[in-house]
Parts: C-alpha cells; structure tokens; sequence
C-alpha cells in the first residue's frame, strides 16, 4: 500500500499509486507537482444466484447420499447387533441386586461391587478410572461415571446428590436404568394415566428404544445405566443442551475425549 501525501497530513490509501513528483518552494509548503492512480484491483466477482442455489443443491445431495448410505448400513446389520454385545440386561439386574445385598446403602461400595465384577469378566473393556463429569442432557443434570463405550452399547453409573428432572431423550438404543440408590419415577402420557411409574433401589427401568418419557431422580438417586443399539446417534441428544443453554464445553470437551478413547479403544480390540 502506498501512501499519498498531502499538505500537512497523509492519507493511506488501498490503490497503488506511482510515486509524484515534487516541487520544494522552501520555506513553504510542499505540493505534489503531479500524481496518478492505478485502478484498484477487483476481488473475485460474487456467485450468481444461479451459482448458489446450485452450491447448495450439491451440499444437501452429497448429505442425502452419506445420510442414505448410514442408515442402509445400520438396517443391514441391525438383526446381527446381539452378537456384539457384551453384556445383558439379566446379568446386570443379578450383579445389581447382588451388590446391594452385600453392601446395602454404601453407594460407593456397590458401585465398586460393580466395576471390579466387570473387570474381572470383561477386562480389556471396562474402564477402571472413576472419571466422574457433569451430564446435561434433555433438561436433567447430573454426573456420570463412564464404565463401558463403545459403537452398540454403552454401561455408565449415572445420577446426582440433589435430584433432578428432564426428558429422557427418543433414542436409537433400549435404555437400562437399575437403580442402586433412591428411587425413579417417570411418566408417558396416555388416556387415563394420572399416577407416575415408580422405580424403586433395586428395580430396572426399560426405556425401550423409539419410546419417550418424562423422568426425575429424587434428592439423592443413581443408577447402573446400561443402554444397547445404536450409540453413536444419543451423542446428540448429550450435547445439544451445552450447545444450546449451558455452554460447559470444558465439560463437553471432557466427555467427548473420554467417550471417543473408550469407543476407539474397543474398535482396536475388535469390540464394535
């Protein structure tokens, strides 16, 4: 960029201008004897309309076609998705409700009942480190302990010390809640339905997959949460909420490193 001098001040200009020649009528003030410009140099010309709405027509296909293909995949592997799964809803309502009878209320003992019965069947897919972060999810918060992720199941003591409430979600999995502490209630609306469903310390909750309910955890209530299906499409339902109200992204940043290594870490052992 150059710059054109005029009496007393400069003024910077975006052209490229070529360099005047000056008279000096000292002791007075100096003028530019002559001075040229270039034309300013255009920026590359605008899409037209027609140019755009082809842009965009390009972006929804190639989306269409990448959606398409996932989904024809998942139908396609959908009737062999039990034979990846590691665990069942029986074997963890058993282990659950054997945890309680050994160590009752001590929330923290059964939880490591839990996890150290897990680890001793499944050992190259538990994950041993208590890594305990918030959870925001359809208007609930609590905390989350991540036991087991991976591409069609995932296995988390979920809850929270203060209680809680929110939607739970319409998801591409059946979801587990056994409850080791407190007590669940929840509700789907329906013609003569006024009472809640209760859930008790001991009982299993099974949100089916493609169902919806309304749930709330009393002032102090967890869960072994275990969900089977498809995982990979809930991730959205575990955002949107820092997305679009609490905007915690160390936090969502943590679960989504904590999320991904566990599910990368079964990939690699062949645990789809």
């Amino acid at each position: 960029m150059k710059i054109l001098i005029f009496p007393q001040y400069s003024i910077p200009v975006e052209c490229s201008i070529t360099p005047p020649s000056f008279s000096f009528p000292f002791p007075f003030s100096f003028l530019p004897s002559q001075r040229s410009l270039e034309p300013c140099p255009r920026g590359p010309p605008s899409p037209s309309p027609a140019e755009s709405d082809n842009l965009i027509m390009r972006l929804l296909l190639s989306l269409g076609l990448v959606l398409g293909g996932l989904t024809t995949l998942m139908y396609m592997l959908e009737s062999h998705l039990p034979k990846f799964y590691l665990f069942t809803p029986s074997e963890l309502h058993s282990l659950s409700l054997e945890s309680l009878s050994l160590h009752g209320n001590d929330t923290s003992a059964v939880v490591s009942h839990i996890v150290s019965s897990l680890a001793s069947k499944h050992p190259a897919h538990v994950n041993l480190d208590e890594e305990w972060m918030f959870n925001n999810a359809g208007g609930a918060m609590g905390a989350m302990y991540i036991i087991h992720a991976s591409i069609t199941e995932y296995l988390i003591i979920f809850g929270t010390a203060v209680g809680t409430e929110g939607h739970t979600g319409r998801h591409t999995a059946d979801d587990y809640f056994h409850i080791l502490k407190g007590e669940q209630v929840a509700y789907a609306p329906g013609k003569g339905v006024y009472e809640p469903e209760r859930y008790p310390q001991g009982s299993v909750h099974h949100l089916k997959r493609g169902e919806v309910k309304q749930y709330k955890m009393g002032s102090s209530c967890f869960a072994l949460e275990y969900a089977r299906g498809w995982i990979p499409p809930m991730l959205f339902f575990g955002y949107a909420d820092t997305l679009s109200s609490t905007l915690d992204f160390p936090t969502l940043w943590r679960t989504t490193w904590v999320t991904g290594r566990e599910m990368l870490g079964n990939l690699a052992v062949g645990k789809l």
